[in-house]
């Protein structure tokens, strides 16, 4: 095709070479083009891509097409311009090309980053005998370097060897490089060890590889070696182990790198700031972030948007989002580098509001955010309760013609799982689908963990046998969820799995396991986990592993050996441990021990208004009404309040919440009509209100089951009920755990009318079905 297109050119090259011939106007003799002198003073150097054709064509129509040395200067033009498919052609009709065939093709290619290009050259190369010399290798060996194919690269080293080109300087050079790049610093030491004149760019290299990977003690050691070795550091050497150091998690090293740096007289550049910045913010320290932030100002690099992203993205880990604003209004042009540095930064702090308002600012001035910008937001909201508002921004993304990426859905799912928005969880799986990314294991874990936060554990067990390949996220993912829905067995069960598969359990396993032996009250078997997580998996227990155990046993009754655990532990209990024994206490109504874990939680705690409750109640539940007035005045001076008890229904593609004694909801006359129905309804089966959970000084009966119709969860259902077809499951969540009356009227609901009921309060999910709940009555 190629030729008979250059044939197509000849009548043109003709018409133009007649004005070419000895640099005059006179007509060339048609004899002038058959010698190959003739043809060569013809192909000039820096011919454009058309010239280059033309000459082609020529020498197709003059009989050279065979002629190496004549094809070598044409295949010269076609690397020039890149191309390659037509100098493949060219390379092709040659019958005996030489090594200058090759050449200039190899080169062009290697540098313009085209590898494959490169490689492919360098075989046809080796397939024609051919030994490649110094001018072929280096670029050879690069393109290893570029695709990251240790294994060729090994095999080029094999030709340098046998080549006898092992000691040249600019092939050692490469090879250095190419093994770093390949992550075999081993291999790459002992290039550079047998170079007689080692250069600062083989040595740069190697010792930032050293510093990247992680290896503090190589990375000095090389670095140390200047001096001896007759190297003088520059800039990018600095730079290069600053760098290496930041990405392979060694911080301290990285400032201290930079701190040598300042001392010995270098100065900082934009590189080197931009490197340090972020190790400094992993380290929170601040101190050391004012100097360099000073040291941006002298060096007038306030401009540099990169530094200033960089800048904001430091601050806000080291929780000072007041400089962090500071450096973002001083900003001229602000892009969406540094408004993504901030949103991160207001998030990693809890402060998404201020994180949105400054979303809302970038887009309101015209600012192009990206798919970062968008995803930073939506995990920002599913990190900090706004979970309806992270969904809104999922479909807002879409609308304005954003399409989110395979990190935007994990952020996303947990919205969709802290709110039980099964719909829009599976909405999201569907575009993952779509999207070809489903089977990524961050995407496929984060479906795991929101199947069974929605209460469809049996969609997280199906989506976890699909997954092509699976880590410890996914398999805790899955551990979790059975945890959550009270099946033990199958949590341990897939413990088992777990290690036959060779994937080693680590703390979170463990306290999934625990916490799912609490749940059904596996006091045996509990222990027995506790007790081999360090015996066996040399995992050591850590608080949250206690808190699980005195779950266990408190909820088990063994309220006095729970607390002789407490009281035995190497380190001092935390909030989590004292609360799992003030619950218990609550649900056993031990009213001592429930004092001493209250006094040491208002010690720790001493503005969290849960544990104030859960000593009221208490004492609620013995009739000690001083005390609870007592606490309740306690709270009020404290300015403390009771958080309302709320809860979660998707209903058609929308999520509804209620809160308990809340009237506002459009619907609430008809939801009180249905209630006060089956609450009747209940009275006629012989199932009456349990009013020992109206936690309140109140005498009358009539006025104790009032307010018990007032709770969440009921009205959830109830709303649920009435906005469903007969038979359809309802799914509700609850911020608090549910209380013993509720928990008797979804049983009585699910029979009564004929309904799957799953409630997801703070501690687990509870499946009602025909009249019975999945935990068996104990929770």
């Amino acid at each position: 095709m190629l030729v008979a297109g250059c044939l197509s050119a000849v009548s043109l090259a003709h018409r133009r070479m007649i004005h070419l011939h000895a640099g005059t106007n006179a007509p060339l003799n048609v004899n002038f083009i058959r010698s190959q002198d003739n043809i060569l003073s013809l192909i000039r150097a820096g011919a454009t891509l058309i010239e280059a054709q033309q000459s082609h064509g020529l020498i197709v129509k003059t009989g050279f097409s065979g002629d190496t040395h004549v094809a070598n200067k044409v295949l010269s033009l076609y690397a020039h311009h890149h191309s390659f498919d037509e100098a493949n052609l060219l390379l092709d009709s040659l019958s005996e090309p030489d090594i200058f065939s090759f050449t200039p093709l190899i080169y062009a290619s290697s540098k313009s980053s085209l590898f494959d290009q490169t490689l492919k050259t360098f075989s046809r190369l080796l397939a024609q005998h051919l030994v490649p010399d110094a001018h072929i290798l280096p670029s050879a060996i690069r393109a290893c370097a570029g695709l990251s194919v240790l294994n060729v690269g090994q095999q080029v080293h094999g030709y340098v060897l046998t080549s006898g080109l092992a000691l040249d300087s600019f092939v050692q050079s490469s090879l250095v490089h190419m093994y770093v790049k390949c992550n075999n610093l081993k291999d790459a030491h002992k290039v550079f060890d047998t170079m007689p004149s080692p250069d600062v760019v083989s040595w740069s290299a190697l010792a930032a590889g050293y510093a990247k990977n992680g290896d503090v003690v190589n990375a000095g050691k090389v670095f140390g070696e200047a001096g001896r070795l007759g190297i003088e550091r520059n800039s990018v050497s600095w730079n290069g182990v600053i760098a290496g150091f930041n990405q392979s998690g060694c911080f301290l090293e990285a400032v201290s790198v930079f701190q040598e740096m300042h001392s010995r007289g270098f100065m900082a550049d934009g590189t080197s700031i931009s490197s340090v910045l972020p190790a400094i913010g992993d380290l929170g320290n601040l101190s050391i972030g004012i100097q360099v932030h000073g040291c941006v100002i002298k060096l007038g690099l306030k401009s540099d948007i990169c530094i200033i992203s960089s800048l904001i993205d430091m601050y806000g880990k080291c929780s000072c989002a007041v400089e962090m604003s500071k450096v973002f209004e001083e900003i001229d042009q602000k892009d969406v580098g540094a408004c993504n540095a901030m949103v991160a930064g207001f998030s990693r702090n809890g402060l998404v509001d201020d994180a949105f308002k400054i979303f809302k600012q970038c887009r309101g001035e015209g600012m192009e955010l990206n798919v970062v910008s968008w995803t930073s937001m939506i995990a920002s909201c599913s990190q900090h309760g706004k979970d309806i508002e992270a969904l809104e921004l999922f479909r807002e993304m879409q609308t304005v013609g954003m399409k989110p990426n395979c990190v935007t859905i994990p952020c996303l799912l947990p919205a969709c799982g802290n709110i039980a928005a099964l719909m829009h969880g599976k909405a999201a799986h569907c575009f993952s689908l779509r999207r070809g990314f489903a089977d990524d294991v961050y995407v496929a874990s984060a479906l795991v963990d929101m199947y069974a936060n929605c209460g469809r554990v049996d969609l997280s067990r199906l989506t976890f046998d699909r997954m092509p390949t699976r880590n410890l996220v996914s398999w805790n993912a899955l551990i979790g969820g059975y945890a959550m829905h009270g099946k033990a067995k199958e949590a341990i069960r897939t413990l088992h799995l777990m290690q036959s598969s060779g994937q080693k359990p680590d703390a979170i396993s463990f306290t999934s396991i625990l916490s799912a032996c609490s749940q059904v009250g596996l006091s045996d078997e509990g222990q027995h986990y506790f007790d081999i997580m360090s015996k066996d998996h040399r995992i050591e227990a850590r608080l949250e592993h206690y808190a699980c155990m005195v779950s266990l046993l408190g909820r088990a009754g063994k309220l006095e050996d729970a607390y002789s655990l407490v009281k035995k532990m190497p380190f001092e209990p935390d909030a989590c441990v004292w609360g799992a024994l003030l619950s218990s206490c609550k649900i056993h109504h031990n009213m001592s021990l429930g004092e001493v874990a209250a006094d040491k939680l208002f010690q720790l705690e001493p503005t969290n208004p849960g544990n104030y409750i859960l000593l009221s109640n208490i004492y609620a539940s013995n009739r000690r009404w001083n005390e609870v007035d007592r606490i309740r005045d306690m709270m009020k001076h404290m300015g403390l309040r009771k958080n309302p008890g709320c809860s979660w229904i998707e209903l058609k593609n929308k999520v509804h919440m209620l809160l308990a004694g809340d009237k506002s909801h459009p619907q609430m006359t008809k939801i009180m009509e249905k209630l006060a129905k089956l609450s009747l309804e209940m009275k006629k089966s012989g199932v009456l209100p349990n009013t020992d959970f109206v936690l309140q000084d109140v005498e009358e009966q009539e006025e104790k089951e009032h307010i018990l119709c007032g709770h969440s969860e009921k009205l959830a259902v109830v709303l649920g009920i009435l906005n469903t077809s007969k038979g359809s499951p309802l799914r509700v969540l609850k911020n608090l755990r549910i209380c013993g009356d509720c928990h008797s009227f979804m049983k009585f609901t699910s029979s009564f009318e004929g309904r799957e009921i799953l409630v997801r309060d703070t501690n687990r999910f509870h499946h009602f079905k025909d009249g019975a709940c999945s935990c068996m009555d104990y929770w």
